[in-house]
């Protein structure tokens, strides 16, 4: 079953490093870590953990094979980790303009409430700043970009906004996947999930 609602859309952006700002200590300790061994069921795991929450569903119908040839043009995931545990997650995609995109982002449920998005956005924005200096096949970062919109979670795009990114474009209805109950979780027949009294009525990235 289709669902139909009004959804808007924002993309934002950072023009110069000089743009992302400074955020708290999240109040649990936490390590970003680069999964440097690409790994379609790790990244897929993710993926359903973190997207399960807010109706992330395009990727769900991806093979293994997809999964693998995704990592393959190099894509970075960046995991935040609590003692061992995954909180949170971001992908990184470069660009062949000198652009960096944040294709993914979130955070484990869990996690939500505790500083971690703000930490992780500062951290793996920087890393697209500074992509280059670790990847000689790239130019030096010009702009870093991402979007999201109203199905996201509350507090999305004022942690994108409170780190530096200004919205640049916006649409409204942009097409998309979304069916009711097309989101399993982590893992088929996980959900559902109990409601946050944080929670918008419908809130999706």
């Amino acid at each position: 079953m289709h669902l139909i609602m009004d959804v808007t859309t924002w993309y934002l952006e950072q023009t110069s490093r000089t743009d992302l700002l400074t955020a708290k200590q999240p109040s649990i300790e936490i390590g970003v870590v680069l999964s440097e061994v690409p790994s379609p069921e790790f990244s897929r795991f993710l993926y359903t953990a973190v997207g399960g929450e807010w109706n992330w569903t395009s990727r769900l119908p991806w093979t293994w094979q997809r999964w693998a040839d995704w990592l393959d043009r190099g894509v970075e995931t960046w995991v935040a980790y609590h003692r061992g545990t995954p909180a949170g997650y971001a992908e990184l995609m470069a660009q062949d303009d000198a652009t960096v995109e944040i294709t993914c982002f979130g955070l484990l449920p869990w996690a939500i409430g505790k500083g971690v998005g703000g930490h992780l956005l500062e951290s793996v924005t920087a890393r697209a700043w500074d992509i280059a200096g670790h990847r000689p096949d790239r130019e030096p970062t010009r702009r870093v970009w991402l979007h999201t919109c109203s199905l996201d979670g509350p507090v999305a795009l004022a942690n994108y906004q409170a780190r530096g990114f200004r919205i640049y474009d916006s649409k409204m209805n942009v097409p998309g996947d979304l069916h009711e109950g097309a989101t399993p979780g982590p893992w088929p027949g996980a959900g559902p999930r109990p409601a946050r009294a944080s929670d918008a009525p419908s809130d999706r990235r």
